[in-house]
């Protein structure tokens, strides 16, 4: 019997543990540009066909809302069916909610049923909280010295998925008319299923039994300033890119800019997000989590700081670029950190766990920002956002004198 995928007791050969490294980042980077596809359709029509299907022009945004909150809320659940039946078996899940997002979509547009699309919406954040541990899965792939590399590569399909989203929704958004976005909704289904098979040569080793089993209790695994730390910078890393991200648009179309300075905006700002990953996992290397992950947060400062500079397209283009490399600097850092933090069998629930509370902080500074910008101006929204940056760098600081440079347990 096969150590990888085989059962709950087996264990990887220790010949040659990392075996299929190279194919397994791959596939997951594969993978992770097929899932992000899915994630900008979402982005990208929900809330134009909530405008269109909602008894109520206020509710034009729940179905992109209820995907935020569907994500954080299925991060434990896929957690704990990585940690009992592999992670595969996790993909699988995952993906065929990819699927059913974009069937029940499809559906819900030609049935003119606003409250089946929000219903699917539930699981296409259950897909993206899969997706959430591709990363993490990716650093199972590699021995320790790579895996900051091998997380790093698989965020890197990112750049591909700002590419495939924005061009599946121009080619199929008026395939059946007079359902607009129908057909891209089932197009997003087909992406999904090739992400399914994809992911179904990921050969990874099945969880041990001391992994069911779970090692430490959660509670004194969270008390470590290790993980407390990583927590901080993947919360403030997340939330401040979602917070500023979401507010952008908005305030360039309050500032009198056209909305096609808006769109450019954005994709050079996905751009950013992702495409430091093609070395980033080597800064890590080099020079460590932490220092990474300050540099990350550095750079979020100074996106707001340029932003409070001025108004004109230049400074929020700047902003925008400053606050995608910030966030991949400060997000991929604190992953790093996390796998600091736990000991083998600990690793999908304390995985799971960060996840948890970094998205679903990120999913109440997403409400946050439109009410405060429209209460109180971008510079507002900007000062803020220094607020819980000081609160990162300190605990940095302080993390780097309590603890040793590493810190399992």
């Amino acid at each position: 019997m096969s150590s990888l995928e085989a059962g709950p007791d087996t264990a990887a050969a220790p010949a040659r543990p990392h075996a299929h490294e190279r194919g397994n980042v791959l596939r997951l980077a594969v993978a992770q540009a097929l899932a992000g596809a899915n994630a900008v359709v979402i982005y990208a029509t929900g809330a134009i066909v909530g405008n269109t299907l909602a008894p109520d022009p206020a509710l034009a945004t729940l179905p992109i809302s209820i995907f935020v909150v569907g994500m954080a809320l299925c991060t434990l659940p896929a957690g704990a069916i990585a940690r009992r039946h592999g992670r595969r078996a996790a993909f699988m899940a995952g993906t065929g909610c990819g699927v059913l997002v974009g069937l029940l979509s499809a559906l819900g547009v030609v049935l003119g049923s606003f409250w089946l699309f929000c219903a699917a919406m539930i699981f296409g954040g259950a897909y993206a909280a899969v997706v959430l541990s591709f990363r993490f899965a990716a650093a199972d792939c590699a021995p320790p010295e790579r895996r900051p590399r091998a997380m790093s590569a698989v965020m890197a399909g990112g750049v591909f998925a700002g590419v495939i989203g924005p061009q599946l929704v121009i080619h199929t958004m008026t395939l059946w008319p007079p359902h607009l976005f129908a057909a891209t909704y089932l197009a997003q289904a087909a992406v999904a299923a090739v992400s399914a098979l994809v992911l179904v040569g990921v050969q990874l080793p099945m969880s041990s039994a001391a992994e069911v089993a779970g090692g430490r209790p959660l509670g004194a695994i969270a008390r470590q300033p290790c993980f407390i730390t990583a927590v901080i910078c993947g919360l403030v890393s997340y939330l401040l890119m979602n917070f500023l991200m979401t507010a952008a648009p908005l305030a360039m179309r309050l500032c009198g800019l056209p909305q096609e300075t808006a769109n450019l905006g954005l994709q050079w700002h996905v751009i950013a997000m992702y495409a430091p990953s093609f070395f980033t996992g080597r800064l890590i290397t080099r020079f460590g989590a932490p220092r990474m992950a300050t540099a990350g947060l550095a750079l979020i400062a100074a996106a707001s700081a340029v932003g409070l500079a001025g108004m004109d397209v230049a400074h929020f283009w700047v902003s925008l670029i400053l606050l995608g490399v910030g966030w991949n600097f400060g997000f991929l850092g604190a992953s790093a950190l996390v796998l600091e933090c736990h000991r083998p069998e600990e690793k999908t629930r304390v995985q799971s766990l960060n996840d948890f509370i970094v998205f679903g902080t990120m999913a109440v500074g997403s409400f946050a920002s439109g009410g405060l910008l429209t209460a109180y101006g971008w510079n507002t929204v900007l000062w803020v956002s220094f607020l819980p940056l000081a609160v990162a760098l300190a605990a940095l600081a302080a993390t780097a004198v309590l603890r040793p440079a590493r810190q399992v347990g």
